[in-house]
């Protein structure tokens, strides 16, 4: 992946964590244990600090910075859908961030609280613990159901495994000229379950 350090500060990321090599680390980054990183995703830690809880994960596209002296946080299990762009905010335990969301500075997400995918956040916003916010700017819309926050845990735990897998599996390779005739299909394990061994490694 490609990872800079800058003034002597390194991002840090922990083994079980998987990073995917087109996301861009830069200067105080920490990626906690078991988190995803997916695809194009920028963590730009050259103002403040950004931090990743356990389980976390931030998708495709999405970008992490802040202002000088603030900290971006999304705490354990927090669910940063494609695309979405924290800015010096927090996101606390078990929350999830929508798709194309934006969370600005000051901003707190409550635990198992929710965004709506394209919702704008405004500074200095807290959203209270398990509650849904939508629109431009975001308001409160109503409680997150317990419906919803079993498919907010179940999700997380998919990219929890993906995680897994990707660091079991993943391979950049040239893509093939045709379709198999055997070609197989993903069969994703149960949350929980261990990634299946590399091709060749039993």
């Amino acid at each position: 992946m490609p990872c800079f350090s800058i003034e002597g500060v390194t991002p840090v990321v922990h083994p079980t964590a998987f990073v995917h090599p087109s996301a861009v680390l830069i200067g105080d980054v920490i990626v906690g244990p078991g988190c995803y990183v997916g695809p194009c995703a920028s963590l730009r830690g050259d103002f403040g600090r950004i931090e990743l809880g356990e389980g976390a994960n931030v998708q495709d596209g999405c970008v992490l910075h802040g202002f000088p002296a603030a900290a971006t946080v999304v705490e354990a299990n927090g669910h940063i859908g494609h695309g979405a762009v924290l800015h010096g905010c927090v996101v606390r335990r078990d929350a999830l961030v929508g798709m194309k969301a934006v969370v600005m500075d000051g901003a707190e997400i409550g635990a198992e609280a929710m965004v709506a995918a394209g919702a704008l956040v405004s500074a200095g916003t807290k959203v209270a613990a398990r509650w849904l916010v939508a629109g431009v700017p975001a308001k409160p819309v109503r409680e997150v159901s317990e419906a919803q926050r079993r498919g907010k845990r179940e999700g997380t735990a998919l990219y929890q495994d993906l995680a897994r897998r990707c660091l079991a599996t993943l391979t950049e390779v040239q893509p093939l000229r045709e379709i198999e005739a055997d070609r197989p299909t993903l069969q994703l394990p149960p949350p929980g379950a261990p990634a299946p061994p590399k091709p060749g490694a039993q």
